[in-house]
Parts: C-alpha cells; sequence; structure tokens
C-alpha cells in the first residue's frame, strides 16, 4: 500500500478493470465459495473412503492426454473438473489409515493459509513485506520447538530437507574448504584433496544427492557400521576419520539421524558431537522426519545432545502436517551459510536491508515462494502443546502398533519402536528365509490394492519388512487392528495367487 493512501474498505470490490481481464470479484468470489465447499466436502469424505485405489484407464488418460486448450473456459467449469477428476484420485495420505511413507494428511489451518498465500504470490526473496518478516519468526518457532538455538538469519524455509541438505552441506563444504586455504565457490574442488563424510546405511538418500551435487561424489561418503539397535557407531566413525586423515584426505562431515526412514531409529547425539568437536568436523542431523519428535517427553531423552549439531535439515511438510512443500534448514552459524551463497547483484541491491540481508543470500533460490504462512497458521493453530500431544499420540500408537506386532505369533517385530515408525513382517510358520522375503516383498502393492489401509515395505538389513509410519493422530488402535488383518487377508490372496 502507498504510504498516506487510504485504506480499502474490507469486502469492497475494486473495478472489474482494475481486477483481472478475464475473471470479475463476482465471478472469483462464487468460485471460491465452491472451490471450499469441494475441498471441504473431500476432507470429511477422506476416513469413508478407500485410502487408496489404483486409477482406471479413462480417468488416467482423461489426465494424461488433455488437450492443450484453444480457448479459455469459466471457473465454475474449472472446479467441476477438479472435483470430478482429481480429488476422488488421491494418493491416500489424508486418510487416517495411512500407514505408508512419511507423508502427512494436511493441517486444516495449513490449507486454508496456502489459499490466502497464493492470493498474495510473493517472492519471499526479501525486501520489506509481510511475508519475509513471517518467514523469520516461523524458522525461529521451529527451531524452539525442536530446541535448536537460533541465531537470527540462522535459517530459512526450503522446499523440503533434501534442498536444506544441500544448501547446510553446502556451507559445511565451504567452511572445510577455507580451512584448507581454498575458496571453493571461486575455485571449486579440483586441485583439492578430497572431502570425505561420513554416514551410515539407514542414512536418507537425499545426502548422496547433495555430495554428488555439490562436487564432492558419493565415493567420499563413508558408510559407517551401526550397532545392532541401528545407531551409528562411534567406534567405527573414529576409525574412518583416523584411516582417513593418514591417507591425506580431509574428513569435513558427519551426517547422524534424529530419525531413520526405515525404522525411525535415532543416533545417540552426544558422543557424535564430541568426537566432531574433537576433529574439527561439522555434525549435520537429518531430522526431516523425526527431529520433532523431541516434544514428545517419552522419548525426548532420545534427542540429547540435537543441539549441538552445526546444521539441523527437517520438514515442516511431514509430522507438522503443514502442506507440502515446506522444509526448513537450520545452521548454529549464521555467517557460514551466508558466506556459502550470498550474492548480491546490482539490480537486487537493497539499502534497507539490514545487517541480515535477503533469504536469497542464504540458499539456492532466488525466487521464493510464500511459504511462512502455512507453517504460521498450522503452528497457531495447535500450539506448542497441541502440537506436542498430536506427536505424543503418534508415538503411543505406534509403540501399541509394537506391541501388537509381538505378541501375535503371525507377526514379527524387526526393530526397537523408537518413534513412530514401525518395522516388522509377516512370518507364517512353515516358510524359510527365502518365502519369507518373496511373501513379505509382494505384500505392501497387495495390501494397498486391497484399499483398506495403505503400507509400504523396505529392506532392513537383508530382509524384506513391512513399514508402518505414523504421522496421523486421528489414527486409533482399531486402525491398528485393521492393518494387521489386512495384511493377513493379503498374504492369502498373494499365496494363493502364486500356488
Amino acid at each position: 500500500m502507498i504510504p498516506g493512501a487510504p485504506r480499502t474498505p474490507r469486502h469492497q470490490a475494486s473495478s472489474p478493470t482494475r481486477w483481472s481481464t478475464a475473471v470479475t470479484p463476482e465471478d472469483f468470489r462464487a468460485a471460491a465459495h465452491t472451490a471450499a465447499d469441494l475441498v471441504a466436502d473431500h476432507l470429511a469424505e477422506l476416513p469413508g473412503r478407500p485410502v487408496w485405489q489404483p486409477m482406471d484407464d479413462d480417468a488416467r488418460r482423461t489426465l494424461l492426454d488433455a488437450p492443450l486448450p484453444r480457448d479459455g473456459r469459466p471457473l465454475a467449469e474449472l472446479l467441476a473438473d477438479v472435483g470430478r477428476d482429481v480429488l476422488p484420485y488421491p494418493m491416500g495420505n489424508g486418510n487416517p489409515r495411512f500407514f505408508g511413507w512419511v507423508n502427512s494428511a494436511p493441517a486444516p489451518a495449513g490449507v486454508l493459509a496456502t489459499f490466502a498465500a497464493a492470493a498474495m504470490n510473493p517472492s519471499s526473496a526479501g525486501g520489506d513485506h509481510a511475508d519475509v518478516h513471517l518467514e523469520r519468526a516461523v524458522v525461529r518457532w521451529i527451531a524452539e520447538l525442536v530446541g535448536f538455538p537460533h541465531p537470527a538469519g540462522g535459517g530459512l524455509l526450503t522446499s523440503g530437507t533434501s534442498m536444506a541438505t544441500i544448501v547446510c552441506l553446502a556451507a559445511a563444504r565451504n567452511r572445510a574448504a577455507r580451512e584448507a586455504g581454498r575458496d571453493v565457490r571461486a575455485d571449486g574442488l579440483a586441485g583439492m584433496p578430497p572431502l570425505v563424510g561420513y554416514v551410515t546405511g539407514e542414512t536418507h538418500s537425499c545426502v548422496r544427492k547433495a555430495a554428488e551435487l555439490l562436487g564432492l561424489g558419493s565415493r567420499h561418503l563413508r558408510t559407517v557400521a551401526t550397532g545392532p539397535d541401528g545407531l551409528l557407531d562411534i567406534a567405527d566413525l573414529r576409525a574412518a576419520v583416523a584411516r582417513d586423515r593418514a591417507a591425506g584426505l580431509l574428513p569435513f562431515l558427519v551426517v547422524a539421524s534424529a530419525g531413520t526412514v526405515g525404522t525411525g531409529a535415532v543416533d545417540a547425539f552426544e558422543p557424535i558431537a564430541d568426537l566432531c568437536a574433537e576433529e574439527r568436523l561439522w555434525l549435520h542431523v537429518d531430522g526431516a522426519y523425526g527431529a520433532f519428535g523431541v516434544l514428545d517427553p517419552a522419548i525426548a531423552h532420545r534427542y540429547a545432545g540435537l543441539e549441538r549439531a552445526d546444521s539441523l535439515a527437517l520438514d515442516p511438510h511431514k509430522w507438522l502436517g503443514v502442506p507440502v512443500d515446506c522444509g526448513c534448514a537450520l545452521v548454529r552459524d549464521t555467517d557460514e551459510l551466508r558466506a556459502a551463497f550470498s550474492l548480491v547483484p546490482s539490480y537486487l541491491r537493497d539499502e534497507a536491508a539490514g545487517e541480515l540481508g535477503w533469504f536469497s543470500e542464504y540458499g539456492t533460490e532466488q525466487t521464493r515462494p510464500f511459504r511462512a504462512l502455512k507453517v504460521w497458521a498450522t503452528i497457531a493453530h495447535r500450539g506448542r502443546d497441541g502440537v506436542a500431544a498430536d506427536i505424543a499420540r503418534c508415538t503411543a500408537l505406534a509403540r501399541r502398533l509394537g506391541e501388537l506386532v509381538a505378541a501375535d505369533e503371525e507377526f514379527e517385530l524387526l526393530a526397537e519402536v523408537q518413534t513412530s515408525i514401525v518395522a516388522f513382517r509377516l512370518r507364517p510358520p512353515g516358510l524359510d528365509e527365502a518365502a519369507l522375503d518373496e511373501l513379505n516383498h509382494r505384500l505392501p502393492a497387495a495390501v494397498q490394492r486391497r484399499g483398506r489401509v495403505f503400507v509400504t515395505g523396505a529392506r532392513l538389513g537383508e530382509r524384506e519388512m513391512l513399514r508402518a509410519c505414523l504421522l496421523n493422530a486421528a489414527t486409533t488402535e482399531e486402525d491398528l487392528l485393521l492393518l494387521l488383518d489386512e495384511v493377513r487377508a493379503a498374504a492369502r490372496e498373494t499365496v494363493g495367487r502364486h500356488h
């Protein structure tokens, strides 16, 4: 708004010629009401519908073969298409019986805020407008929720943890190169001894992608052993660092997990942080899914030392339910993040930006969407206590599912339930290991096709497993019992088809 200009009364429509060449305010208002009804009905009907079912061929072709339109169509017709051709075919993650990948149901407050953010449609790179200041606030909120030190400017919202990991590892790379006497931004990595990072077999694939994109090379990511509990083996890490130093390489990074994707295991941060301090290694924590588990008093002890990390990547669009996309990169040293990315050409110079500058100086994106409003709305709607209660319910349900699995002779619990992921397999009598692997490999797809629950699979060590992730506080114990019943039923169908 121009300073000193009269404020437009709320709900007063501007002239149609100043609104759009294609849509009048009245058209938009009517369509917005229709869209609200569509979305409200969709969310209300989800629990009573199949969680997921394959799209039929005609429905799939309607979307795949849609021709580029020559003439425009009214908003009402477009919304009718959405209601008929899109909303009836969800991924399934909005349903309380979705136990699949780490994909949450959308928080209602976040859904509404997304609408308002799209209406503003700013670039949240910098400047003096609401989205920029709100992002600084919600990044601080996220840091406070998980207990991570938050210096002003020490973080930003990203598309997800994959991008947040690139941002954090770039800062780590920049520091390591500088301490080796090189300016990696100007000179690249050519001629330097290889920089070496340390991960485990359970580390998310986004870390390898980041290492490859940043020129570090996946060959220089060492896979450190894990103990029987799935946690990083500190002795093996120490030995690996010593070997690489003796070989003339430059160890610079350790990646620990605040909840692995496979089993939800949380690494022991204190001894890892001690070693990183001794060896001058950057400690990065992948908290994409599990970092918010620290809010549950029953498991908060597992996160001791998380606050000692140099960087933390996490996803509000996972356990918090913020609508996709929204990740967050947090760093302890603001200067390291800005040193890795700041580049201000003359056409973006902002003399009023203050000492923190623009968000675009802290990451790779120049044009940045208004992610902060849906984060603000989601957290503000539930409050810290509400968020913590939702997370505690999910972890309690996961422990209960673990108990149900352990008490059932047909099932086997494959790992301790540490957060809200349960790793298990069906183990009917009379099958050898090869047959058990084959059966459990086929089960997730068979369960999904039945439509009543949704579960995914993975490999844990040398074994195929079922992996149930609980992120929805609306899930009940009856849903857990149904999950186990559906696995049994799918197994009977699977065995019947193959014999």
